[in-house]
């Protein structure tokens, strides 16, 4: 991969430059990213050979679900333990929150299924934090790894609690016969950490209505934690007391009420933060009083809706006792003289201190299609507003000095998510008949991992296939199942040595004998390999990068008598004819055959074990080369003559 620019500070260390970063490990929801960067130095560089940071920090579609889960459900196909099952997540794992745990559906039984999951997940539900490369790392609201920065009361990253304000009051019931229920308090859209407490014989429930006015109603009969209108409630009822709690941001606007239930008083105490959603706006400058001749104009200010993007009566931004009306800033305007012809003066119909009229609109209407192409309206009227702000219809004419707003626009307007297949795993047998496997994905018209792609179209994500090589080893008893594509690993059937994602010493499949007949040699080569997470992809790395004995690379080999020739084997030919080819490498292996003379005479010294190649049948010295397909034994070194030295 290409190489950026050197930093002054790398320059002057052992280590290569930092590669270009990987792709995402996950398109929405927050992912990682990796640099490598390679040591030039034959010995060992300090500090990391690759670092990370976070990628596609933006929220998924509801309906893309838990990343965790969907790790889970991979699985859904995969027998374990000879049956199929529908696994469910096992989330906030306190001792380790980064390994893929799921529970089967109906069931007790718990399986950590993978160590890790992929990168990207987040270590608890209600964190930033996330998981990379098995490891949980600390997230801040700015999406930086390592960053400790928090969100404020309000929601806002790194902010100062100044777009909300904290709510606290408390509500004692009032019983009437002609009443059976009676409203507690009202929760805005977008409040946050709302807690209240009931304690008495009567009873907690919910109305909601969201921006375009649907209503529903929840009885919260049970305990428990649930949805509603996307916001998490929890929910405690015990004999005299219940307790709820919503940590938001609200989706909607709840109305939280009290059903009575007994002759006894109830009281409530509530607390939450509501957020400042209408604010004071200046609006430009009115047109100005005179044609000609001199006059003069105002800006006024209006009360602002922030979440539905539309002005409001001015009454609700009294409500807020932080917000100040901005006071109307006056300039002359149109100084140049009248005509002299006639010395008209037009005169602007309305006084400079009362609003112009103006187009008011009601909300959008839903998007008659959610994906490919669809129409939405609203009404346009023009209002007036009079001194005292009272606001009432108009005819149109009067707000014809501005354009009118658009009744009716295109919406949903982007393509219909649809199937997109990733390629083919490798088959999962280097012989005979197999399985591959491949990913296929959701995507919307962002290239974003999403749902609502028809079940019925999915291609297939498993399927047979063939390798054209004769299989020696006898076959199975069960078939060989592959892992999932993310979690693949390149097997070595006959080393049973896997690339990992530590680099390890990974040997190919040994060369065909040097000889059709008698004894010759083997070759493989053994190369230093590690498993790259974030793409799936084997990297070659120098040598002196793995630790541990390097597989050896070759080896004796014995393929029959050769034609024609005598019957003089040598006794090792002759054991290898009636003992079902037995390899020459069964036939040596090295052994300790007593110690090297003591390195001092006195005081203390050492000695070192003396390792020979023996053949193990006549038990004769061999040369060295017929023991490189077995590992030489450790370096043994004992102490000897401990006597102190004479003085000199």
């Amino acid at each position: 991969s290409s190489r950026t620019a050197r930093s002054e500070e790398d320059r002057d260390s052992l280590w290569d430059a930092w590669g270009s970063w990987s792709e995402c490990s996950r398109t929405c929801g927050g992912g990682a990213s990796y640099s490598l960067r390679r040591c030039l130095s034959s010995k060992t560089c300090e500090g990391r050979n690759i670092r990370y940071r976070t990628c596609s920090n933006v929220d998924c579609p509801p309906e893309a679900g838990d990343f965790r889960a969907q790790q889970c459900s991979a699985h859904n196909d995969v027998k374990y333990q000879g049956q199929l099952y529908e696994w469910l997540p096992v989330s906030n794992d306190p001792d380790n929150p980064c390994s893929l745990k799921c529970q089967a559906r109906g069931t007790a039984l718990v399986v950590e299924l993978a160590p890790k999951v992929l990168d990207g997940t987040r270590c608890y539900t209600e964190s930033l934090d996330m998981c990379i490369s098995g490891l949980c790392q600390i997230v801040g609201c700015d999406h930086q790894l390592g960053s400790a920065v928090k969100e404020d009361n309000c929601g806002v990253c790194n902010g100062d609690g100044s777009t909300c304000r904290l709510v606290r009051g408390q509500y004692k019931s009032q019983l009437s016969a002609s009443k059976l229920d009676d409203t507690v308090v009202a929760v805005p859209y977008g409040s946050r950490q709302i807690r209240l407490v009931l304690k008495g014989p009567d009873h907690l429930y919910l109305e909601t209505k969201t921006l375009q006015g649907v209503k529903s109603e929840n009885s919260l009969s049970t305990t428990g934690s649930f949805l509603v209108e996307n916001s998490s409630v929890d929910f405690q009822k015990f004999p005299d007391k219940e307790i709820l709690r919503i940590s938001g941001p609200l989706t909607a606007d709840f109305t939280i009420k009290i059903h009575y239930a007994g002759a006894a008083d109830s009281s409530v105490q509530f607390i939450f933060y509501q957020p400042i959603i209408h604010r004071w706006r200046e609006t430009d400058f009115f047109p100005c009083s005179a044609s000609c001749g001199g006059g003069y104009q105002l800006t006024s200010a209006e009360c602002f809706d922030l979440r539905s993007n539309r002005v409001v009566a001015d009454q609700y931004c009294h409500y807020y006792p932080e917000n100040i009306k901005p006071k109307p800033k006056l300039q002359e305007c149109n100084l140049d003289p009248c005509p002299a012809s006639d010395g008209y003066k037009q005169i602007m119909p309305y006084d400079l201190y009362h609003p112009l009229p103006r187009w008011e609109s009601t909300p959008w209407t839903a998007c008659s299609s959610s994906c490919g192409g669809g129409i939405q309206s609203r009404s346009v009227s023009c209002v007036e507003e009079d001194i005292q702000g009272h606001i009432s219809p108009v005819e149109e004419w009067k707000c014809m000095y501005t354009p009118k707003m658009p009744v009716v626009q295109p919406c949903n307007i982007f393509d219909c998510p649809k199937w997109l297949a990733q390629e083919w795993s490798p088959c999962t047998v280097t012989c005979g008949q197999g399985l591959r496997y491949r990913v296929v994905l959701c995507i919307d018209h962002r290239g974003m991992h999403t749902g609502g792609c028809s079940t019925k179209t999915k291609p297939h994500i498993k399927e047979e296939c063939v390798v054209p090589t004769p299989c020696y080893k006898p076959k199975e008893k069960l078939p060989v199942e592959a892992k999932l594509p993310w979690y693949k690993q390149a097997q070595e059937l006959e080393e049973g040595t896997a690339v990992s994602e530590e680099p390890s010493f990974i040997p190919e499949a040994w060369s065909t004998c040097s000889v059709t007949c008698g004894v010759g040699s083997q070759m493989r080569l053994v190369k230093c390999q590690v498993l790259l997470s974030f793409s799936q992809s084997v990297a070659d790395l120098p040598m002196d990068e793995c630790e541990g004995p390097k597989p050896v690379s070759h080896r004796a080999c014995y393929t029959g008598p050769c034609s024609g020739e005598a019957a003089e084997y040598t006794p090792e030919e002759t054991q290898l004819l009636s003992g079902s080819l037995q390899e020459l490498d069964e036939l040596y292996d090295w052994e300790y055959e007593g110690f090297t003379e003591c390195s001092e005479s006195c005081g203390g010294g050492v000695q070192e074990a003396v390792v020979t190649c023996l053949n193990k049948q006549t038990r004769e010295i061999a040369d060295e080369t017929l023991c490189v397909s077995s590992r030489r034994p450790p370096q043994l070194l004992k102490s000897c003559s401990l006597d102190p030295c004479p003085p000199r």
